[in-house]
C-alpha cells in the first residue's frame, strides 16, 4: 500500500515546551485512519505540520509524496481540512464559502455539493456571520465532501453537531471511502473513530504509543469474561495474565490478557461451561489504559 502520510521522527519545541518528541505516523492510501490522543498530546501541532503552517524542528513528513512545508500550494489543492472550530467570511453566504474552497481546491462536484446541502440541512444563503457553530461546521464539511480531493484532514470535524447530522457525517466518511480517499480523523468521539476507521495511532507526550488496526490493538490489552460453571473453577488464580478475579459459587467474572486468553478458555471448559461471554475492548478501554499507565508511572492519582 502507498502512504498518503508518512511521518518519521518529528520534533517541534515552542520554547521549553517540546510539543512532537520524535512522533511517527503513517498513513496509507484509501484508509480511514484515526489519530487519538488528549488536550496537548500532539496531535494539532502534528496536525499544522502536515497542512504546512508549522515547520518541524527535525525529523520528516511527506503529504501525498511532497514536503508539506516547501511544496504547501501544491499540496493544499489535493487536501480538504475541517477544524474544530470553524471561521467564515462574515459577508459570504455558506453556498459562496462552499464554492470558493472548491475552487482554491481540485473542483467541486455539484451534484455531490447540492446533495450534501440536503443532507446536512443547510441552508446556503445565509450570510456567515449568521451561522451557528454547528452550521458553520456543515459549510465545512459540505465543501470538504464536495471538493475533488485525494486526502481529507478532519480535526475534530463534528464538534457542534447534532446526534443526527453525526449520523449523515459518518456515512459520509464511509462514501469517501468507497470512493478511494484517504481519511485522518482525529476526534474525541471514541465510538466514532471506532466505527470508521481501518486503523488507529494513540499519540502521549508527542510520541505515538500505539499504532494499528483495532484488532491488532486489542491483542495488547485485556478482554472480559463472564461464565456460569457446571463445576467449582479450578486453577484460574495461578494462571498469567489473568486480573481482577472475581467468584461467586459458580460464577466467574475476570478480566485476562488477550494474548493469555486461550488458557482461560481452557480451564473454564474443564469445569463445564453452561454459558460464557468474552467481550474484546472497546477503542474506549485501549485509549484510557494508556494513560491510566501513563498516571500510574507519574505516581498521579485520579480525583
Amino acid at each position: 500500500m502507498t502512504q498518503a502520510i508518512t511521518v518519521s521522527g518529528l520534533h517541534k519545541s515552542f520554547g521549553r515546551t517540546h510539543a512532537l518528541d520524535g512522533l511517527d505516523l503513517s498513513v496509507g492510501s484509501g484508509e480511514v485512519h484515526g489519530f487519538l490522543g488528549p488536550n496537548g498530546s500532539g496531535k494539532s501541532t502534528t496536525i499544522r505540520v502536515l497542512l504546512g503552517l508549522l515547520r518541524a524542528d527535525s525529523g520528516a513528513a511527506r503529504v501525498l509524496g511532497s514536503d508539506p512545508w516547501t511544496d504547501a500550494v501544491e499540496i493544499h489543492r489535493r487536501i480538504a481540512y475541517v477544524p474544530g472550530d470553524v471561521t467564515l467570511w462574515r459577508n459570504l453566504s455558506g453556498g459562496e464559502v462552499i464554492d470558493l474552497y472548491g475552487r482554491l481546491r481540485g473542483g467541486l462536484d455539484a451534484a455531490r455539493r447540492a446533495e450534501l446541502i440536503e443532507r446536512f440541512e443547510l441552508d446556503p444563503t445565509k450570510k456567515g456571520r449568521t451561522y451557528s457553530k454547528g452550521n458553520r461546521q456543515k459549510v465545512a464539511l459540505v465543501a470538504a465532501f464536495a471538493s475533488d480531493v485525494d486526502l481529507l484532514i478532519l480535526d475534530e470535524p463534528t464538534s457542534g453537531l447534532d446526534p443526527l447530522m453525526e449520523a449523515v457525517f459518518r456515512r459520509c466518511v464511509a462514501e469517501e471511502k468507497e470512493r478511494g480517499r484517504t481519511v485522518l480523523l482525529s476526534s474525541h468521539i471514541l465510538s466514532e473513530v471506532e466505527e470508521l476507521c481501518d486503523r488507529v495511532s494513540i499519540i502521549r507526550k508527542g510520541r505515538t504509543v500505539e499504532s494499528g488496526s483495532l484488532a491488532e490493538l486489542r491483542h495488547l490489552t485485556r478482554t472480559s469474561v463472564s461464565a456460569e460453571l457446571a463445576g467449582p473453577p479450578n486453577g484460574l488464580t495461578g494462571l498469567p495474565g489473568v486480573h481482577d478475579l472475581d467468584v461467586r459459587g459458580r460464577r466467574v467474572r475476570l478480566q485476562v490478557d488477550t494474548d493469555k486468553l486461550d488458557a482461560v478458555l481452557r480451564s473454564l471448559s474443564e469445569s463445564g461451561v453452561r454459558s460464557l461471554t468474552s467481550t474484546p475492548p472497546t477503542l474506549e478501554e485501549l485509549f484510557l489504559r494508556h494513560y491510566q499507565d501513563e498516571a500510574a508511572e507519574s505516581g498521579v492519582t485520579g480525583r
